[in-house]
């Protein structure tokens, strides 16, 4: 087959029966008859609205002539690739190759592998090693997603906050009531290891040539529980309203862990010899409980802000003209950034077409929004995560959860100007971009309809946003409404505040993927807060080969570990992770010196 690049497609070839509109696209990039095409199909297809008035698809195509000669003569052709078309041999996707290790774990003696958080990055994770026999164990503090989903429209309909089964926590982690975005900056051959893992588990087929692929919060729910399902049928065990709850190492070796039953309170004491941090980034205490273990740890770059929605359909106008109402296209979406002249940045993240507000807290007292869109993505307005970046000079003192001092701060005060605005426990101050930006308390905007959950409090924004991320914000606005006209409407409404975009902190890793311990903790302290006093020694299956030899056992895992950011990367980052685990293990030696 030939895979053809950069092929212009009218919009009518994404309707149904468009097919052959794209064999005769085909044809001629080749410069073919078109029943010369015995086959073509889409592998990649993004939409070019730069020229409004010629708003198209662009595709890449694998394409099978029913001459194959003939396929080999138009490749060996000096002028192959013509007209901004690339033309070269199609190779289709290698599989993922999974380990059989199942006997290599038996013979080193290990404890299963421990999987902390069922997220992108934890099922992935779990999933390859229990693929791999090695039966992975996964705790997840939340609840499965069906109990998930329940918790999380009792919340909305106005019921109180359940800390351990929210927007945050519970199966599928914060990505499940979202966009179900799987577009990543990630270049990696894993990222086609994920799509086909998602469509296998019940997305739709598309995700796999869209440009831009989506699940969609409705859909999301039923593709989790299918990984769960999977990962269950290859050896592995989920056990949730289950927390990490202690941390003990010995001679600078992870020996065991501490689990607590979050409803009952129980708590059991395990071997463990990998463990993978797959916590997500709202798991505040696992951050303390992490640096209390004397694990190093360090601030990374994060961002504040807060929701901001338009009219779907003033998006739409802005993007595509008068081609908007094509119903190949579907709602329209964006991605906006500038950098002011102080150096800081202001963007756009998590842009949800047709979507809604979240009401996305995890804590009582404190209020935080997100995004989230139906696959359909046929609601009335389009939101989207509207940040600015926080510096490490934003930062008060020098501790390495300053940042997550600074997110738990906004969000309390949120809550608060909520409040004494008149507003229902967990209601989020609003304000219209018009209001923001002169400088008035607000009033309700005209056009755009709010469609956080809890309702809004028309109010200043500025009560819970520190002065550098309201002034960046005041000083953005025109300049993003001049990549995307409208974006700064008067009646754009901004509701706050959006603080959960990314972890503040990164665990740091080595070249193993592996945790790296503090001086204190490599040199055989115990560590893992209260819980960690005492000898782990014995512990049945506690480990004791030599650090040097195989790392701290500890495997931080996805966006809460500061390695990810969005659905996509997490996933990636739990194989790329399971990989190295599953390398670890492979290479044990099964007869130690101690047991000889």
């Amino acid at each position: 087959m030939i895979e053809l690049s950069n092929v212009p497609l009218p919009l009518d070839a994404g309707l149904p029966g468009g097919d052959a509109l794209v064999r005769e696209a085909a044809a001629r990039a080749l410069g073919v008859p078109s029943g010369d095409v015995a086959e073509a199909c889409v592998l990649k297809r993004s939409v070019d609205a730069r020229k409004k008035g010629n708003v198209h698809f662009v595709a890449t195509l694998a394409v099978a002539l029913a001459d194959e000669a003939q396929e080999e003569r138009l490749l060996a052709a000096p002028d192959a690739s013509a007209r901004g078309v690339q033309a070269r041999p199609h190779h289709p996707p290698v599989p993922l190759s999974v380990p059989d290790l199942a006997v290599a774990a038996a013979q080193a003696g290990e404890p299963r592998p421990l999987v902390v958080g069922a997220g992108p990055a934890g099922l992935f994770c779990a999933l390859y090693l229990a693929e791999a026999g090695l039966r992975p164990l996964v705790v997840e503090r939340g609840a499965c997603v069906e109990e998930r989903s329940a918790a999380v429209a009792a919340f909305e309909a106005g019921g109180p906050l359940d800390p351990q089964a929210n927007v945050q926590f519970g199966e599928g982690g914060a990505g499940t009531f979202s966009d179900g975005k799987l577009t990543t900056g990630t270049k990696s051959p894993q990222v086609r290891h994920v799509l086909e893992t998602f469509v296998r588990a019940g997305a739709p087929e598309e995700v796999l040539w869209q440009a831009k692929p989506h699940i969609g919060t409705d859909l999301l729910p039923g593709v989790v529980r299918a990984l769960r399902e999977r990962i269950v049928a290859a050896g592995g065990e989920v056990r949730f309203h289950t927390q990490l709850v202690g941390l003990h190492f010995e001679d600078g070796l992870l020996a065991a862990v501490d689990l607590q039953d979050v409803r009952g309170g129980a708590t059991e004491r395990l071997a463990a010899q990998r463990v993978v941090l797959a916590c997500g980034h709202s798991a505040r205490d696992t951050f303390e409980l992490v640096r209390a273990a004397g694990v190093a740890m360090e601030r990374k770059p994060f961002s504040v802000g807060v929701r901001i929605e338009h009219r779907q359909r003033q998006v739409d106008q802005a993007q595509y003209g008068g081609a908007a109402q094509h119903p190949a296209l579907g709602a329209a979406d964006y991605r906006l950034a500038v950098h002011l002249p102080d150096g800081r940045g202001v963007y756009t993240f998590c842009m949800c077409p047709g979507g809604t507000v979240v009401a996305a807290a995890s804590e009582e007292g404190g209020v935080c929004t997100n995004g989230m869109s139906r696959f359909a993505r046929d609601g009335e307005n389009a939101n989207s995560a509207l940040l600015v970046d926080v510096r490490p000079d934003d930062l008060e003192g020098d501790d390495v959860l300053a940042g997550v001092a600074l997110q738990r701060r906004l969000e309390r005060a949120a809550y608060r100007a909520a409040r004494e605005a008149g507003g229902a426990a967990y209601a989020a101050p609003a304000q219209t971009v018009g209001d923001f930006q002169a400088g008035r308390p607000g009033a309700p905007s005209r056009t755009v309809r709010p469609t956080y959950p809890r309702g809004v409090v028309w109010c200043d924004l500025r009560e819970c946003l520190p002065p550098f991320v309201s002034d960046a914000l005041v000083a953005a606005l025109p300049l993003l409404d001049a990549k995307l006209r409208g974006f700064a409407d008067a009646d754009a409404v901004m509701t706050g505040v959006e603080t959960r975009s990314s972890s503040p902190v990164r665990i740091v890793r080595d070249g193993q993927f592996q945790a790296r311990l503090e001086t204190s903790c490599a040199s055989g302290a115990n560590q893992g807060g209260e819980a960690a006093a005492g000898s782990v020694s014995d512990v049945a299956g506690a480990p004791a080969t030599s650090g040097a030899a195989r790392g701290s056992g500890l495997y931080p895992c996805g966006e809460g570990a500061g390695y990810a950011g969005g659905i996509m990367s997490a996933a990636v980052d739990g194989l790329r992770v399971a990989e190295a685990l599953a390398r670890a293990v492979a290479e044990a030696d099964p007869y130690p010196s101690n047991q000889a």
